[in-house]
């Protein structure tokens, strides 16, 4: 099979960490990035997350906190009180 060069352009500090890891794991930069290559043809995917941070306001639980008080509203199952209200009510 024929050899083909990539290069990339990588944080120095970057890569002399992940050289001094994979020299501690026995095996050289080159080795580990063809391993990478080979899983993700394999697999036919990155093999690991990739995932945008997000605000976590937006999480499932709280998704799902909105649409049941949306729910609840729609249903005309909401009371509404002023905080006058309900500093008088003092429970």
């Amino acid at each position: 099979m024929a050899q083909t060069t990539l290069n990339v352009r990588i944080d120095s500090d970057v890569k002399k960490d992940f050289d001094l890891f994979c020299s501690k794991v026995g095996m050289n930069t080159s080795v580990a990035i063809n391993m990478f290559v080979r899983a993700v043809l394999r697999d036919k995917r990155i093999p690991f997350d990739v995932a945008e941070e997000t605000d976590p306001f937006y999480s499932e639980s709280n998704m799902n906190a909105l649409r049941r008080s949306i729910a609840q509203a729609e249903n005309g199952e909401v009371v509404f009180k002023t905080m006058k209200e309900l500093e008088v009510m003092e429970l």
